[in-house]
């Protein structure tokens, strides 16, 4: 998904070690290459086998020339951080506040993005039951297997994922590839009815809490 993690968020799995963390930063950038996501159209796109080729030539001799002017990744500033401070950092971004919620919720430019609020709310019973607290599961998802997904595994026959943003994005995904070529709200809703939710008075109970708490003013 694209949305690249700040530096000190890799810290988790690099650890400061210069050679990998190069190494990592190249993948990442190659993976957030193989699909653009477009706000306009709400697609991800898949970009061109010629375009990955040029880029990561691109990308190669950047590192490359850099490393051999004897350039350095800020590591100063990193290096001066305890292991405690780098731990404070990586879950301070990962965090949960609906603030950061609406944020992101934003930046991925749903069509209908107070339904989806609306839904992060009532399938955790306002981001307290024990699959989002346990499971970072916000949408009540099962692990996907005819779509990519974020999914780290299943547990207790729900996805389990790494941080309540990766859950964010697995929701995206599921929106792009079932719910994207929806162009009404009443064509939405009818989906989350037939397809989405067992309740079968899940979509009166998201336009009660969409109503009761404005969430379209939040968007």
């Amino acid at each position: 998904m694209k949305d690249p993690k700040p530096l000190l968020f890799l810290l988790r799995k690099a650890w400061l070690s210069e050679p990998f963390f190069v190494y990592l930063y190249i993948n990442l950038k190659l993976l957030d290459m193989l699909y653009r996501y477009d706000k306009k159209s709400l697609v991800y796109k898949k970009v061109k086998f010629g375009e990955i080729i040029f880029k990561t030539f691109i990308t190669t001799v950047v590192v490359c020339t850099l490393y051999g002017l004897g350039y350095k990744i800020d590591k100063t500033k990193i290096d001066s951080l305890t292991e405690e401070e780098k731990l404070i950092i990586i879950d301070d971004y990962n965090e949960f506040s609906e603030e950061k919620l609406i944020q992101k919720i934003k930046e991925l430019n749903f069509r209908y993005p107070y339904i989806v609020l609306a839904q992060a709310k009532l399938e955790t019973g306002y981001f307290t039951s024990t699959n989002f607290i346990q499971a970072n599961n916000m949408f009540g998802m099962k692990q996907a297997k005819a779509r990519a997904n974020t999914a780290l595994r299943t547990e207790r026959g729900h996805a389990y994922y790494d941080t309540w943003i990766e859950s964010l994005y697995d929701y995206a995904l599921y929106h792009n590839a079932y719910l994207n070529k929806l162009r009404t709200e009443s064509q939405y809703y009818s989906y989350l009815s037939q397809n989405y939710a067992e309740d079968p008075f899940y979509v009166s109970k998201l336009k009660k809490i969409i109503e009761k708490e404005s969430l379209k003013e939040k968007f």
